[in-house]
């Protein structure tokens, strides 16, 4: 049978008008509460104010109006239950059999950078979770309704004379979804009022973004979700202007890059493939640096990913074109630019702020849990960095020194990096021991090692890596330094009269 009472309270009221309509069409009592109410009556619905229902005024400036046993007793009894029936009719309390309810706009309020606390608080709602949760618990007999996209096929369903089962079970795990978000953010916004560094639960909520063809592999499954409150100068807030839609590797590999495009102040290029820099160089401007990066590893460079984090000019547009990329991001690209790269019809250009944006929380998912930590943004510039060689950096190097310490904080560990003249030339990533890392860096640079400087994320067990680094012409190095055996490096690099600097602080990425 059809439904004969409904509760009605929204705050988004897009479609309510059509759909409580229909609801008073079919002969459903419709109850409602404030601003639903009068927007309602002013369409011509007939509708039932909740203080007829409770026998209570609304209270507390709106506070105290749907918290009543007149209301969650017709909600939570089970129509299959006669003792449940016995109660209502013994309490005069009719059955209500339809709730369509959404929330106060916590997250558009907490939105504002002006809101004020108390402002944030008032926009906690208590009712409205209360009611869903109350009919999404007996969904077997109260369809629930949280999102107004579901409204066409409750409607659909009635055609039936009866909302399927299967229908009310979905409405229902969407009820808690919303609500199980609601109080994730209310949660962390509190926490973030408090001292609460690593809170004794977290609760971590976020919201489609775009469903992927698959994930790593052809096999695996995939999504991509958004934190509620992402900062402009991220992939969930980037904007595609060309191409197919993105990949799970896609994805990844394309952060990877942004995330060290921001690094840099002056016009910088970076390429990126399998989460790995292959490329990196700065210039005076957007083409010297895409120049420099491409020169770095021009065979890795080809299908990979690339960030710029100037305007995408004509000139360096059709430098790009010339080769196989899969992704182009950059804050601007000129109108030139896009007539010339969006001849290529695969390509993907993305549009995306490079600003550096505030520290965020990386969660990373393990077997049976998630380690959660503060992103690695410590920067040269807060290091209590100092020579420990006799040999001091000249001018040159020191600036070789400062890119590739930016670097190499993004390349996976063990890592090794060469840099010379402002671009890499040579990185060694993801090797078991160190020094095997440094040979690859070595092998790849080639004949330009000769008066490079090498960066290593981490400290040297041994001097061995000090020894290929002479071997190759390295003239200058930077480490954090810390290993028991860190003398037998200085004394290494003193008899080779190469320049080191210890930083202190380690960049393991795994």
């Amino acid at each position: 049978m059809l439904p004969k009472r409904a509760l009605i309270s929204v705050s988004d009221k897009t479609g309510i008008v059509e759909f409580a309509r229909h609801l008073d069409e079919q002969g459903i009592e419709i109850i409602s509460t404030g601003g639903t109410k009068k927007v309602l009556e002013e369409a011509g619905v007939n509708v039932t104010g909740i203080s007829d229902v409770t026998d209570f005024p609304e209270i507390l400036n709106g506070r105290v109006k749907t918290l009543h046993p007149n209301v969650h007793a017709g909600l939570l009894a089970k129509r299959s239950e006669q003792a449940h029936i016995n109660q209502l009719e013994e309490h005069r309390i009719e059955p209500i059999d339809f709730v369509i309810v959404n929330l106060y706009p916590f997250k558009e309020t907490i939105s504002n950078p002006d809101v004020s606390y108390d402002e944030a608080i008032e926009n906690i709602d208590i009712g409205g979770p209360t009611m869903l949760r109350s009919a999404a618990k007996n969904h077997e007999d109260v369809t629930v309704i949280v999102d107004p996209k579901d409204y066409v096929r409750v409607l659909e369903d009635m055609k039936n004379e009866e909302v399927s089962k299967e229908l009310k079970r979905e409405l229902a795990a969407k009820v808690f979804r919303h609500t199980a978000h609601y109080d994730a953010l209310i949660a962390e916004y509190l926490t973030g009022k408090t001292e609460a560094n690593f809170p004794e639960t977290k609760t971590v909520t976020y919201e489609l973004k775009q469903t992927l063809r698959y994930g790593e592999n052809p096999h695996q499954k995939a999504a991509f979700y958004a934190a509620p409150f992402a900062e402009e100068s991220t992939l969930v807030k980037a904007k595609q202007l060309h191409g197919k839609e993105l990949s799970y590797n896609n994805i990844q590999d394309a952060d990877s890059a942004l995330q060290i495009a921001k690094e840099f102040e002056q016009p910088a290029a970076v390429a990126v493939k399998h989460m790995n820099p292959c490329g990196v160089g700065i210039g005076e401007t957007i083409y010297e640096a895409y120049q420099h990066a491409y020169e770095a590893d021009s065979t890795s460079i080809f299908g990979g990913i690339v960030a710029l984090n100037r305007a995408v000019d004509a000139k360096t547009a059709e430098e790009m074109s010339q080769i196989f990329l899969e992704i182009i991001l950059a804050p601007e690209f000129t109108d030139e630019a896009l007539d010339i790269l969006t001849k290529k019809k695969n390509i993907r250009l993305i549009e995306v702020s490079t600003e550096q944006s505030q520290v965020e929380r990386q969660v990373k998912s393990v077997g049976g849990g998630v380690l959660i930590q503060d992103e690695d943004r410590f920067e040269l510039s807060e290091v209590d960095y100092h020579v420990v060689t006799e040999t001091e950096p000249t001018e040159d190097e020191w600036k070789g020194l400062k890119f590739a310490w930016n670097v190499v904080k993004h390349v996976k560990s063990n890592a090794i990096l060469l840099a010379k003249d402002s671009q890499t030339i040579g990185i060694g990533a993801g090797q078991m021991n160190r020094v095997g890392a440094a040979n690859i860096a070595i092998q790849q640079a080639g004949v330009k090692a000769k008066g490079a400087v090498m960066a290593s994320d981490a400290f040297f067990p041994m001097d061995d890596t000090v020894e290929a680094a002479y071997q190759a012409g390295v003239t200058a190095i930077i480490q954090p330094g810390g290993s028991k055996r860190d003398q037998d490096s200085i004394d290494k690099c003193n008899a080779y009269g190469i320049a080191m600097v210890f930083t202190g602080v380690r960049h393991f990425k795994h």
